[in-house]
Order: C-alpha cells, then structure tokens, then sequence
C-alpha cells in the first residue's frame, strides 16, 4: 500500500532564475524526529501567521518546506517552515529568513490519496528520489545550499491537494 504514495513519473526539470525568499520557523531536526519536529513547527508557524506578523507575503500565497545543512552522516538537518515573501525588510525579531537558491532542481508532485498521509508520501518519495531515481537518472543531487524543499500553494488546499518536492540537482559527469 505504502509504494502507492509515491508517483513514480519522470519530474519536471526546472531552473530558477532568481531565490525563493522565505521567512518563518526553523528547528534542527533528524531522522527518529522528523515527524514529532514538523508537527511541533507546523503549530509554531501557525501561531505566527495568527498573529499575522510575515510582512511582504507573494501573492498568490505560498508556503515552503526547507531542508538543508545537513549533517556529513545525513542524520540531522535544519528544517524550516515558512510564507514566501519578495523581501525581508520588517522582519520581526526570532522569526528565520532564508534564500532557497536560483539553479536547477527536479521537481517531484507530490499527491497523497488522503490529508493525513502527506507525511509518509513526502518521505517516501524522497527515499524514491534518493536511493531509485538519482541514481538511475543522469543527475547527481546538487545539495550545497539546500536539501530539497516543498512548495506548497493554492493545489495544496484545493480538493485534490498536490504539493511540489524541489530537489537541486546537476548533470552527472561523463
């Protein structure tokens, strides 16, 4: 049942010209505790958007998910929550900024069959990314400056929600 979650379609090989700017919450976090860190960040980001405090949001609205600074054994990571935003004047003070780089990324759409299970789908489909696609594929991941990232807009809270999974790579030498 769980292989299901993941669409095993070529992605779309995009380039972004220019960074993603993002400001919200951010915890390191690993393996064994990702899925209790993202709840607990998921709530914290949503206070800060009761207070509605994130100045210079992108309109239409947009969310993101980033993983990056990973550890050398890939056991732990910073993961951050956040509104896209076009710049980071007026932040207030405690909340996290971060550039997602321009470059080139594949990008994986990401449909989970119920609500519920948009966890288990993001990770499976980054283990497909990881350890099925990227080394059948003639790129290698491009993780210098971020992990991957999900970009969630309008289709996340639309009836069939879908989400993106952003994951830079580059062309593998030949």
């Amino acid at each position: 049942m769980c292989l299901k979650l993941v669409d095993r379609a070529e992605p779309k090989i995009v380039k972004l010209d220019s960074p993603i700017k993002m400001v919200g919450v951010s915890k390191r976090t690993g393996a064994k505790t990702i899925y209790k860190d993202a709840v607990l960040l998921g709530k914290a980001y949503q206070k800060i958007k009761a207070q509605n405090i994130i100045r210079n949001k992108k309109e239409p609205r947009a969310f993101v998910a980033v993983s990056k600074d990973f550890s050398n054994d890939n056991s732990s990571w910073d993961y951050l929550m956040g509104d896209v935003v076009t710049s980071f004047s007026n932040v207030p003070e405690g909340l996290t900024t971060f550039d997602i780089p321009s470059g080139t990324y594949a990008v994986f759409t990401i449909r989970p069959k119920f609500r519920f299970l948009w966890g288990s789908a993001i990770g499976l489909t980054k283990r497909y990314i990881f350890t099925k696609w990227l080394p059948n594929s003639k790129y290698d991941s491009d993780q210098d400056v971020v992990g991957d990232f999900e970009y969630h807009d309008q289709r996340s809270v639309s009836r069939n929600p879908s989400i993106e999974l952003f994951v830079p790579v580059r062309e593998k030498d030949q």
